[in-house]
């Protein structure tokens, strides 16, 4: 079907701020056109978040504060920044983290003095670590002929420290090895702990003694990937012991999920197009589906995936975090707590999780194709009888005016037959449908469905009901498209580069401040604790099927229908 041109008037892409203390600053020798601020002439690391918000008061500029916290800046000198990848010898680092660096560097919007170090257990040069580096970077926004050219530049600014993680040692000398680099310029340092939670507090430690700046030079900025603990208990105990020697303000809680675009459009969807604005409440919307999906098992983190399960790993962080950005009300800005404070309050406006209001499933193995597919038990790291579920479908609630009685039903699984993760909103039917004889008995051909995929092909389309041309009264349910592929030319950005760049910065929006996961966790800790008290019996379903009956069921109870099954395919 031809692709209908669907024209949100998306929210405007140019914004700008200014600091009061940059008006007399001047800007670097090699600063962009468009990094240059109108008013104070000088070079910020850009004009605007890569949301497109307004900068509040983040930039390289910023009043430096102690230990990354308060205090004013010197009024001269150029700014540089340390970047610092603790556990740079994972995957994660090599697959993710460099190449969003390099992605950053290619694209000019890292600062023009910055330096990189890897920190890892595993002895090996500067050198080492830049072949190593060198193995997964490309080129991805295009095929310019600088290409090879900013690659050796940017290779030239890494280096590595080897060092124990509960090491003051190993991360004094890494203190030497900054300082040397930032001579001459007004320093600030971000460490990104691309490690195992169970050593968190023991590189913040180390870090936050040897190798955090002094107080009145600049910030020192902590990003902890997740999981954020297994259980409120554990995430409380995590918080606590990096409050220890962090403040809440040096403490970037990364979900990268929140740094996909489409996620990242999903307020500018609701608040800056009044066709949706009255439409987002319980009077016209009769469910909202989160879906996740991956057409692939655990491949070799079965270890890892079997001490968390897919609730704790795709739930409770990523979906709920979706949830929380689509339920909201209008915050009174667009700055960073504005926007959190509202996301707390749908968190604690939320029922928690009962068991009769979840299905568990686990993957078994599966021949199709003349292929044969593993169990999930058939993992060497994984106990033979693991009652971890791969799959999970949750209907849960939130108990305030705009949803009440609301079903918002998430489902997450693996080694599912596609790969998808998208929102789904189902309209209410309309009032005494003048159409619905041609409907037929599929009321659900009625319902209008808004649909916002966040991966593969990021697209938005909405579902309406169609006249099919002809002499007869046929309808048909057509979408009204927008992909993203189609419309807009360049490649979109990965998560890890948005969300770096706002760490950088200082923009928390996309950041988990500590209440927010205490309520994230209050919601799913009870169902996770039953769980596993009981050891629940996952339902097992075929690896590459749509996942386990007991999912359908669920969504009838709730007179619901999940909208990622269509009868054509499609979508």
């Amino acid at each position: 079907m031809a692709a209908i041109d669907l024209r949100f008037h998306l929210h405007p892409a140019a914004f700008s701020s200014v600091h009061p203390s940059n008006s007399s600053a001047k800007p670097h020798r090699h600063c962009p056109p468009q990094r240059v601020h109108a008013a104070g002439r000088r070079c910020l690391l850009r004009a605007k978040s890569s949301n497109g918000h307004p900068q509040i008061g983040a930039s390289f500029s910023d009043d430096a504060k102690p230990s990354g916290a308060g205090g004013p800046a010197p009024e001269q000198g150029e700014h540089t920044v340390s970047i610092t990848v603790v556990g740079a010898s994972g995957d994660l680092a090599k697959k993710k983290i460099f190449p969003a660096l390099f992605a950053l560097f290619y694209e000019d919007w890292l600062p023009e003095h910055f330096t990189i170090f890897g920190y890892a257990r595993s002895k090996m040069s500067d050198e080492e670590l830049r072949n190593i580096i060198s193995m997964t970077l490309t080129c991805r926004i295009d095929q310019r002929a600088n290409c090879s050219e900013k690659m050796d530049k940017f290779l030239k600014r890494c280096f590595y420290q080897s060092g124990q993680y509960n090491s003051e040692e190993g991360f004094h000398e890494l203190d030497r090895k900054l300082t040397e680099k930032e001579a001459g310029k007004l320093p600030n340092r971000l460490f990104y702990l691309s490690i195992p939670p169970n050593i968190f507090v023991d590189v913040v430690r180390s870090a936050s003694r040897t190798a955090s700046l002094p107080s009145g030079s600049g910030w020192t900025r902590f990003i902890v990937e997740k999981p954020f603990g297994r259980d409120s208990e554990s995430s409380g105990e995590l918080t606590r012991s990096l409050k220890m020697y962090l403040e809440e303000e040096q403490i970037f809680r990364i979900d990268h999920y929140l740094g996909k675009e489409l996620v990242e459009n999903l307020s500018v969807l609701r608040f800056s197009n009044l066709v949706f604005q009255p439409l987002w409440s319980r009077d016209y919307i009769r469910n909202v589906q989160l879906i996740f999906s991956e057409d692939f098992g655990t491949e070799g983190r079965g270890g890892y995936f079997d001490n968390y399960g897919i609730i704790r790993d795709i739930m409770q962080n990523h979906l709920l975090q979706i949830l929380a950005l689509f339920a909201m009300e209008t915050p009174v800005s667009l700055a960073a707590e504005d926007i959190r404070n509202e996301k707390v309050k749908v968190l604690r406006s939320m029922r928690k999780l009962k068991l009769e209001d979840v299905v568990v499933g686990q993957y078994k193995g599966h021949t199709r194709g003349g292929k044969s597919f593993p169990a999930y038990v058939d993992d060497p790291t994984v106990p033979n009888d693991s009652v971890t579920p791969t799959f999970a479908a949750a209907a849960l609630f939130i108990d305030n005016a705009r949803w009440d009685g609301v079903p918002f039903l998430m489902k997450a699984g693996k080694a599912l037959h596609t790969r998808r993760a998208e929102i789904r909103v189902q309209f209410r039917r309309v009032p005494g449908n003048l159409y619905r004889g041609n409907v037929g008995t599929d009321l659900d051909m009625a319902t209008n469905e808004l649909v916002l995929r966040v991966q593969p092909d990021e697209a938005i389309y909405l579902k309406i009901n169609n006249k099919v041309p002809g002499l007869g009264m046929r309808l048909d349910s057509s979408n009204l498209n927008l992909f993203y592929s189609e419309r807009y030319q360049r490649e979109i950005p990965d998560a890890y580069e948005r969300l770096l760049l706002d760490a950088m910065e200082g923009e928390r929006r996309l950041f988990i401040r500590s209440d927010e996961l205490d309520a994230a966790w209050a919601i799913f800790t009870p169902v996770l604790r039953e769980l596993e008290e009981k050891r629940v019996a996952p339902e097992l379903y075929p690896y590459g099927s749509r996942g386990p009956v007991g999912a359908h069921y669920l969504a009838a109870n709730y007179n619901v229908r999940w909208g990622d099954i269509s009868s054509d395919g499609s979508f």
